[in-house]
């Protein structure tokens, strides 16, 4: 099965479902073959875009996939998306007092310029400001990212975790528009459907990311036995494994969500595009959130 694709603007197109590295440089095997075959295998299923950070594998998984993209085609075949400002005393911030964002304009150039370096690329598909900044200037942050696209290093931008005043006021000093805002959704963190963050974007026609669409494990913990009961049912139904069902939820949502998926188990990355073929209609939809809040709906 070979994933849709999601229009973010006339020149950006996503795999609906994204890949994540953020674990990339965790795995025992960081070779480029190993990490090729990572890529490959999403390939195969449509899975184009590849989810990055300065800070993923304290400010070491780029490194880790810029070395499996030389001497390859695969750049060509990926859409790459990466994102600055955490500043975390690890890696090349090691001498760094205390975890802070900056969203400075010296501070954004010197991390794409980084990212550029590291992953070996021209360019950047698309650039994410990782944290809402309490000391952003928005003007300063606007100008530099606008600036950054004008030179062509990174072809797009959005933000990540920002709340509606965080996206207004920073879009509020930019020429270029922000196309993505990726946020956490799952079953678990399900918040975002209706305290307005999702419905901000989806009055505008902007399709957001889920990170941790799986609630980074917990959604199969003891924890969530009667969720994850109904999950097992719903996928052995359907052919499929739980954490398909769980992903096609997002799916499901008409906001065009685009769940960031990450693993460095090959077979696991190789199931990856089979949420997409999960049928979930209104009512199944209803009893998995039910079964999330733990109530009935009001």
């Amino acid at each position: 099965m070979t994933v849709s694709r999601v229009t973010l603007s006339d020149t950006l197109e996503l795999s609906r479902i994204v890949y994540g590295m953020w674990r990339l440089s965790d795995d025992n095997d960081v070779s480029p073959a190993h990490v090729r075959a990572k890529i490959e295998a999403c390939l195969e299923q449509g899975i184009t875009t590849m989810d990055q950070a300065d800070i993923y594998g304290g400010y070491e998984a780029e490194g880790v996939l810029g070395h499996a993209l030389r001497g390859s085609d695969l750049r060509d075949r990926i859409e790459i998306v990466t994102k600055c400002d955490i500043v975390a005393p690890a890696g090349r911030y090691s001498d760094a007092r205390v975890k802070h964002y900056d969203t400075s304009a010296a501070h954004i150039r010197a991390s794409v310029d980084q990212s550029l370096d590291l992953m070996g690329i021209e360019h950047i598909d698309l650039l994410l400001i990782h944290r809402p900044d309490p000391l952003m200037d928005h003007h300063e942050t606007g100008a530099a990212l606008d600036e950054i696209v004008k030179s062509g290093k990174a072809r797009h931008v959005g933000v990540s975790n920002f709340k509606p005043h965080d996206w207004t006021l920073l879009q509020s000093a930019m020429k270029t528009p922000l196309v993505t805002n990726q946020i956490e959704l799952s079953l678990l963190a399900h918040e975002g459907l209706t305290n307005g963050d999702v419905a901000f974007l989806q009055e505008r026609g902007i399709a957001p990311m889920a990170w941790s669409p799986l609630g980074g494990g917990s959604l199969f913990a003891e924890s969530s036995a009667n969720l994850r009961g109904k999950l097992d049912e719903i996928a052995k139904a359907q052919g499929v494994d739980a954490a398909a069902v769980a992903v096609a939820w997002l799916l499901t949502h008409p906001a065009r969500i685009m769940p960031v998926m990450g693993t460095n188990n090959l077979d696991r990355i190789g199931a990856l595009a089979q949420a997409e073929s999960v049928e979930i209609d209104r009512q199944t939809w209803f009893e998995l959130y039910t079964l999330a809040l733990g109530h009935e709906v009001p």
